[in-house]
């Protein structure tokens, strides 16, 4: 958006540069001037723009980084019920079978 403005404002002023019947002196001073508002405008734009895609790109790679912690934090927790429930599984097969042989 401030791109186009500039862009249309700088070419207002050229217009009117052309139509002022100023010696051809002035003019180029004008245009001159015109061109390096016009560049500095593109440059300051390139540059604002450079910094969104990095902190873009910077915000991505946070955002997969804080998915894998999360994917291997529930992956461990799973785990570790598994193993829980393993051990209590066998726990209970032993005190069945225990109980079993003693009243056999």
């Amino acid at each position: 958006m401030k791109i186009r403005t500039t862009l249309m404002i700088a070419a207002g002023v050229l217009a009117l540069t052309a139509c002022n019947k100023k010696n051809p002196t002035d003019n180029e001073a004008s245009q001159i001037q015109a061109n390096a508002e016009n560049q500095a405008e593109n440059v300051t734009a390139a540059g604002e723009n450079e910094a969104a895609n990095i902190m873009n790109s910077a915000e991505n790679k946070a955002s997969a980084v804080k998915n894998e912690s999360k994917n291997e934090a529930a992956e461990i927790k799973n785990e570790g019920a598994n193993q829980a429930a393993a051990v209590k599984n066998s726990a209970s097969n032993t005190t069945g079978n225990s109980t079993d042989k003693k009243s056999k």
